[in-house]
């Protein structure tokens, strides 16, 4: 995690402790940065044994935290996707058990897929949603269900994540990155330490702010760029061979269903409710800076002796 992370970020009351339900790459970037910042945190995994699992929270099974454990949380965040059938674990397991918390924030990572389809189009908070796949359907249901729940919530609305260990980097290194070209096909980004970032730059704005707290706040860079140029830049970082061309219309018809629909939105989302509004500073203004982090501390990690 970058220090400049930790130093720009002021540490919540001494009162706080925060709760993170699903310790996942998000998650747990937020939970680490709780930590530096020294606020008590509880971190939920499915499964015993993982990385941060402080909690186990696995609702298909039937495995719920203890609620003696999270007497006193003042502040959740949910990373937790939607069940395949539709509705939220979090919502349907443990709603109840959150009510009797003395909550002062509580924030859901939700997608900006709920915006659909806009030819490449900008989009803002205000644009009604108009979700064109499933998932995103799936999700957009989960955002009316938290913001009706009663909670002091917060929708951050995410696009494309990466950050060290799982970048464009990766994929190059590994072989696996694919030069597809698009003709203006855009897709947006956000660096995990910006997501944490802008989690506690919220928390603190909610506090400082109590009648300035929209509902929903879009978390991206600053620039929609077409995933050919993002290829290129980091073989500029690595020094690597550059994959050989494809057009999507030639291998469109070889890709996954899955692949195939996240192509088949193009969209541009804005942050200007969260960055001119709301004062964020993105640490990662662009994939430029983003990548050059990601290169840092991924060679940070490789030679620490704990890697």
């Amino acid at each position: 995690m970058s220090t400049a992370l930790v130093k720009r970020s002021r540490p919540l009351p001494a009162h706080a402790r925060l709760l993170v339900l699903g310790g996942g790459y998000s998650g747990r970037c937020v939970a680490k940065l709780a930590r530096q910042q020294g606020t008590p945190v509880l971190c939920t995994r499915r499964v015993a044994g993982q990385p941060d699992a402080d909690l186990i929270f696995d609702s298909i099974n039937g495995l719920l935290p203890d609620p003696s454990a999270l007497q006193g949380i003042t502040h959740l965040l949910s990373t937790i996707p939607p069940q395949k059938q539709g509705g939220d674990p979090v919502l349907s397991a443990l709603l109840p058990l959150l009510k009797t918390l003395p909550l002062e924030w509580a924030g859901y990572l939700s997608t900006t897929g709920v915006y659909g389809n806009r030819n490449g189009g900008w989009v803002q908070e205000i644009d009604p949603p108009d979700p064109g796949l499933d998932r995103s359907r799936r999700r957009l249901e989960c955002e009316q269900a938290w913001l009706n729940s009663g909670l002091p919530v917060q929708i951050l609305r995410l696009p494309g994540i990466y950050g060290p260990g799982r970048s464009v980097l990766d994929s190059l290194r590994q072989g696996k990155a694919r030069l597809i070209n698009k003709p203006d096909q855009v897709f947006c980004r956000i660096h995990v330490e910006d997501i944490a970032g802008a989690c506690w730059h919220l928390i603190d704005h909610s506090s400082s702010h109590p009648n300035h707290r929209p509902s929903i706040v879009n978390i991206v860079d600053n620039e929609p760029t077409a995933p050919a140029d993002l290829i290129r830049h980091g073989v500029s970082l690595l020094g690597c061979a550059l994959p050989q061309e494809e057009h999507y219309d030639d291998i469109c018809s070889e890709m996954s269903p899955m692949a195939r629909s996240f192509w088949s939105e193009n969209r541009r989302v804005s942050n200007q409710l969260l960055c001119r509004d709301l004062n964020y500073s993105l640490l990662y203004p662009t994939f430029r800076e983003g990548l050059q982090d990601c290169l840092e501390q991924d060679r940070l990690n490789l030679s620490s002796p704990d890697s």
